[in-house]
């Protein structure tokens, strides 16, 4: 724990001035569909434009959605807070599609971290810890104990931010060609097969991706992806149901999901009890 000085505080800046449209994605008429279909305001979050400075007070889970999409002048400033090894990570994408948005990614975790610890993106240093989640490694002392994992899908990405509890957060866009029952049997539990089968038609692409984000969530949240075997544990997918893990210490987790726009929907995994989410949008 190294001792700090004072830092001006930077305000988040991102997207480009709210970007060109002002909002994410909405979706129209699927988002009422889905509204109907689930019977619950599933899309009804209201995601609030932060203040310069953040508190993350124990007991709450804070969930952020971003644009990695850009103008050149936010993919340079993005890029300009990457530490050398970020950078020559981002290099290795084959597609620059995909090197920006790595790039993007990194830097949007970057400046929110930054409003949680009054400091500099690029004065951040994020390592992988041995279970391959990232982390900070160069705290201050009376920094909060914040712990976060990042997701993207395509162009939307979602971090979640927690306070000294283990968390993780998958997103996913709906891909219906994707959601069949073949790719199920292959990764999902024999429960979770059953109830994928019984689902109609029309809920069977959302049910598949409920599944789907819910089972990365927890992998993510324990912090060890592939070792843990996908059929040892089982969560539900049904649209409009409550959320349910079942494994053999799932007392110790909490899991919900939530839908950042109507083309996608996202899980969160947290330790411990149910936290109150609050949600954030980057600009």
């Amino acid at each position: 724990m190294q001792e700090c000085g004072p830092v001006r505080r930077r305000p988040p800046i991102g997207c480009a001035a709210r970007r060109t449209a002002g909002k994410l994605p909405d979706g129209g008429c699927a988002r009422e569909e889905r509204l109907k279909m689930n019977g619950e305001n599933a899309l009804a979050i209201d995601w609030k434009v932060p203040p310069d400075s953040l508190h993350i007070a124990k007991g709450e889970a804070h969930l952020w959605r971003a644009d990695l999409h850009g103008g050149e002048d936010a993919r340079d400033r993005l890029r300009q807070s990457l530490s050398a090894d970020e950078r020559a990570r981002a290099e290795r994408f084959v597609f620059e599609r995909d090197r920006q948005r790595w790039a993007a990614g990194r830097g949007i975790l970057r400046e929110i971290l930054g409003l949680y610890l009054g400091r500099h993106p690029r004065t951040l240093a994020i390592v992988n810890r041995p279970d391959g989640k990232p982390t900070l490694s160069n705290r201050c002392a009376g920094d909060p104990a914040i712990r976060f994992n990042l997701s993207h899908s395509e162009s939307l990405a979602v971090l979640a931010v927690t306070l000294d509890q283990e968390v993780g957060v998958d997103v996913e866009t709906y891909r219906p060609e994707v959601a069949t029952a073949e790719i199920a049997e292959r990764y999902f539990s024999a429960d979770e097969q059953s109830e994928f089968r019984s689902l109609p038609e029309n809920l069977r692409t959302e049910g598949f991706f409920l599944c789907w984000t819910r089972k990365e969530a927890f992998l993510k949240a324990r912090g060890e992806g592939l070792r843990t075997p996908l059929d040892s544990f089982t969560v539900s997918l049904t649209p409009g149901r409550p959320p349910a893990l079942r494994c053999q210490d799932a007392q110790r987790w909490h899991l919900s999901s939530f839908y950042p726009d109507s083309r996608s929907t996202a899980a969160l995994v947290t330790e411990g009890s149910h936290l109150e989410r609050r949600f954030w949008e980057w600009r």
